[in-house]
């Protein structure tokens, strides 16, 4: 049932990949079912972002985000990801009295452009927040409301930055049940050092499972993937690139588990509710958010070892996928992030 008052909501996209993403893009991905959400639960939401963007919202269109341009042009100057955050951030400004709460999902500059306006915003940082460019922002800007996606990721952000806590979520019919019947382990993510691929393979080889690994190469560290992972594919371990959304329920659906081998703080791990939207399961490395997400014996297996890895992978039998996809109703849908987000723009507004 709609509800009975419109707060008016500015969801402040990325410019990156449109909203949502053709791929990969996972902050794209949580933006565009966030807005969704709120939208279907009857609040005044308005989409600012790239001209590609697709949302049954309100849409205020900017120029086309960098993964357009990039196909429309190929290689362009390093200074257009500026150039789009600047045109996203003038038409932010030139609506800036239409709303009651500007929640923004991009970095650093629209904190200055807010001014009196930030007591009544919000900000999701999507990345690690323990680096120095986020230590200096959040000291240049100490009255900047920010949203934690993971508690683990929240111990970084000062106390009188912090607004709250909220584990993103995602569209609960994008993913269906899945039943594991194609008997291979699945990784998604980046080829990097990061998300450690390489793991992924060790425990692959010592139990005997093909592998399917799926994710771009690093742009950031792109000879990782050629002395980590390159001369590991053969038959059995296979590198399908990056996907979408259909391939990754797919892909997920007839894996025996999801292998997250991280090998650094995750802020949150995307992945690892999709596949437990697909009723997955879920052997991960404990690390970041990890020991927030997955439920250990439920939901999957937490590890800290390839050894442990290896021993988890003989366990998966006794889990029950049905439940898995339940878990994921009870705790990680697009709708309970939008009910979560407006009850902390609520209290952003009664301050």
């Amino acid at each position: 049932m709609p509800i009975e008052k419109r707060i008016r909501i500015a969801q402040v996209a990325p410019v990156i990949f449109p909203t949502p993403p053709p791929g990969s893009g996972g902050t794209e991905r949580i933006v565009a079912d966030l807005t969704e959400a709120l939208f279907n639960l009857g609040y005044d939401v308005t989409l600012i972002g790239p001209s590609d963007c697709r949302t049954p919202a309100r849409h205020l269109a900017c120029a086309p985000s960098l993964y357009a341009l990039e196909r429309q042009h190929g290689q362009v100057p390093p200074g257009v990801p500026g150039v789009l955050e600047a045109r996203v951030l003038e038409t932010l400004r030139a609506h800036l009295d239409e709303f009651d709460v500007i929640h923004c999902h991009g970095e650093f500059a629209h904190a200055a452009l807010l001014g009196s306006r930030r007591r009544h915003s919000l900000t999701t940082v999507h990345w690690r927040v323990d680096e120095l460019d986020r230590t200096l922002f959040f000291e240049g800007f100490p009255d900047l409301p920010v949203a934690g996606i993971s508690h683990a990721q929240a111990r970084a952000i000062p106390e009188a930055n912090l607004a709250g806590v909220i584990h993103h979520g995602l569209k609960a019919k994008r993913f269906t049940l899945g039943t594991g019947d194609g008997g291979y382990l699945a990784f998604i993510g980046r080829m990097t050092d990061q998300k450690r691929p390489d793991r992924a393979i060790e425990v692959a080889r010592r139990t005997g499972h093909a592998l399917r690994l799926a994710g771009g190469v690093d742009v950031g560290n792109p000879g990782w993937f050629d002395a980590h992972v390159a001369g590991e594919l053969d038959e059995s371990i296979v590198h399908v690139g990056t996907i979408d959304d259909t391939q990754k329920q797919a892909l997920l659906s007839g894996a025996k588990a999801l292998l997250f081998p991280i090998d650094w703080p995750e802020p949150f791990g995307l992945v690892m509710i999709e596949a437990m939207a697909c009723g997955t399961p879920v052997i991960a490395w404990r690390n970041g958010s990890v020991e927030e997400v997955i439920e250990h014996g439920v939901t999957g297996f937490i590890v800290d070892s390839i050894e442990e890895a290896t021993a988890a992978v003989a366990l998966l039998a006794e889990l029950d996928r049905g439940r898995i996809r339940e878990r994921f109703l009870e705790r990680f849908t697009a709708e309970r992030m939008a009910r979560d987000y407006v009850a902390l723009y609520e209290r952003l507004l009664a301050r």
